[in-house]
């Protein structure tokens, strides 16, 4: 598939020297800076040395001193509580992070994680006919309930409070919670937005602590925050970059008995990053409820001693193997959908629907069908006599504007700019395809449907080198916002040992004109470039740089994005 390459606009000359000569690094490492917003050496010191004193203080958060107060009042008074939370990483890290904190000094609480296809996702109504009749008094809600005002309200004639933790933003109406912790608000004037809901579990905990007195060390809790942040796909950017650089470190040198079964299961010998979470960490904590249930998870992430989580993880293994196998064969029964049919493949926008597809699986699905059409997509399903499904976008395309234009089609909806959910009457199928693709087909432009590599800047081979990545590492931990840097090689040749394996990928070692460097270079799913490169074309490639170990030897490797040839 072709790849439109848009390069960053590079610093002026001048900036980029002050910058260089302020911190003491090369040209190419104080453009990318200046690129980041990193201008003088003050903003590069907290940079380059994130620290616990830049976390801000969790009573700037809008209704923090309300819900520590009910929370100490339900202590004091011995009430019950019942912590609740979504069924996809976020949430499940989020529950057990609060429900480890209360539970070291208060043995009366409990956790309750919705059931993705009984209750569907955040508050529901059987959640709150759970804790009446198990004689809750107090609901901690965390990454969920900032738009369920009504069941909010239905539940407090039953004489439960709420207080909502949630990061996603909120409608026109809060919830008449206790509390609502959410930076998003409006009135809220916390100094970091981005915050994940388990980050946001997080800060109440801390909260509590500052309130009690309690001498705590939070670093503990640190890798499930990372691993939130990694999954949920929020920016690394601020408090964010903070938290993230500590929970990775934990989660590499120390680990939770539940993270470090997982990193063991799955195969995981070189140190993580935000990345290895997302591929090789959330897929596992997320197949509890995409196969069978949340709680699950949950139950592993508090597991006390290795032994157990080990053997916890062993069956989350097995549900994600479930998931694999159950995503291929759906993804496999789409594309053949979009191949059959000339309107689906001549069309600005996915729509499919079946009714046995996995309501578990469908969101990744549409993932996969954006990856190789690179289209608006929504896969839908049946789901208790209702269609409901989850929708993927692309680069620059507002999926959620969409989706809200269809609104009247549909029962209820909610997302984001690049992913949503919505259910949706059967009678409403056909309607609502036909609408989705007028409305993308008005709106969507040729070049939002062509994948896009952001590129930050045209580099020498001559200077990459051992404490350029050093530095460059320094720059993570890397994710949306602080992307791992993209380089342009001009001028780029085979130099030697050009390969292809499993019949899709290349390996071959890289020169460039008028360098003396030579780097092995792998460009997997680029196997349709190796008939060009066996006749030594010149090329420009786009690439990241990576750390290569074989038989114990570490040596720089060049991750080949896409190639241009001239």
């Amino acid at each position: 598939m072709y790849k439109r390459w848009l390069l960053k606009s590079i610093p002026p000359q001048e900036q980029i020297q002050r910058l260089s000569e302020a911190i003491n690094i090369n040209w190419y490492l104080s453009a990318i800076l200046i690129q980041r917003g990193i201008t003088n050496f003050e903003e590069a010191r907290t940079f380059f040395r994130p620290s616990y004193d830049q976390l801000h203080d969790p009573f700037l958060m809008k209704d923090m001193e309300k819900a520590i107060a009910r929370i100490h009042t339900a202590v004091e008074s011995g009430e019950k509580i019942l912590i609740y939370g979504d069924y996809d990483v976020d949430g499940t890290t989020a529950v057990a992070l609060v429900y480890s904190f209360m539970r070291e000094f208060y043995p009366n609480c409990e956790v309750y994680i919705p059931d993705r296809y009984a209750e569907g996702y955040g508050v529901s109504l059987t959640g709150i006919e759970y804790a009446e009749q198990n004689s809750f008094t107090l609901v901690i809600a965390l990454d969920c309930g900032i738009k369920s005002a009504e069941l909010v309200r239905v539940a407090r004639e039953k004489g439960i409070d709420f207080i909502i933790c949630d990061h996603h933003l909120p409608g026109d109406d809060l919830p008449e919670a206790v509390a609502v912790l959410d930076p998003k608000r409006r009135d809220c004037s916390y100094p970091y937005k981005e915050l994940s809901g388990c980050g946001i579990g997080f800060k109440l905990a801390q909260a509590y602590s500052k309130y009690r007195g309690i001498q705590k060390n939070f670093t503990g809790y640190l890798d499930l925050v990372a691993v939130s942040i990694a999954s949920d796909i929020v920016p690394i950017t601020g408090e964010n970059r903070v938290l993230a650089h500590f929970g990775l470190k934990k989660l590499n040198e120390d680990p939770s008995p539940a993270l470090r079964a997982l990193k063991e299961i799955a195969g995981i010998r070189n140190e993580l990053d935000v990345s290895g979470i997302v591929f090789a960490l959330g897929p596992r904590i997320n197949a509890a409820g995409r196969i069978a249930h949340g709680k699950a998870a949950v139950e592993l992430l508090i597991a006390p001693t290795i032994e157990e989580a080990n053997d916890l993880a062993e069956k989350l293994n097995l549900k994600n193997e479930i998931r694999k196998q159950v995503d291929s064969d759906i993804t496999e029964e789409a594309i053949a959908m979009i191949e059959g049919s000339e309107d689906l493949r001549s069309a600005k926008s996915t729509v499919l629907f079946k009714n046995t597809w996995h309501k578990g699986v469908i969101g990744i699905v549409a993932a996969r069908c954006v990856e190789k059409y690179y289209r608006p997509t929504v896969i839908l399903t049946e789901s208790n006599n209702k269609i409901t499904g989850s929708a993927r976008s692309v680069h620059g395309f507002d999926l959620y504007n969409a989706i809200l234009e269809c609104s009247d089609l549909l029962e209820k909806f909610g997302g984001h700019k690049y992913a949503a959910g919505l259910t949706l009457d059967i009678s409403n199928l056909e309607p609502f395809q036909r609408r989705f693709e007028e409305v993308v087909s008005s709106s969507i432009t040729e070049d939002m449907l062509t994948p896009v590599i952001d590129i930050d800047l045209p580099i020498q081979l001559d200077a990459i080198n051992w404490k350029f990545v050093n530095i460059l590492k320094q720059m993570g931990p890397f994710g949306p916002e602080n992307p791992k840097p993209i380089f342009q090689a001009d001028q780029a040749f085979v130099f030697n040992s050009l390969s292809s394996f499993k019949d899709r990928h290349v390996r071959f070692l890289v020169s460039q004109e008028g360098c003396e460097s030579v780097f092995q270079a792998v460009g997997f799913d680029l196997g349709e470039f190796y008939e060009r490169l066996a006749r030594r074309d010149p090329f420009k490639m786009a690439f990241t740089i990576e750390e290569n170990t074989y038989n114990g030897t570490t040596s720089l490797q060049l991750r080949i994005r896409d190639l241009n040839f001239y």
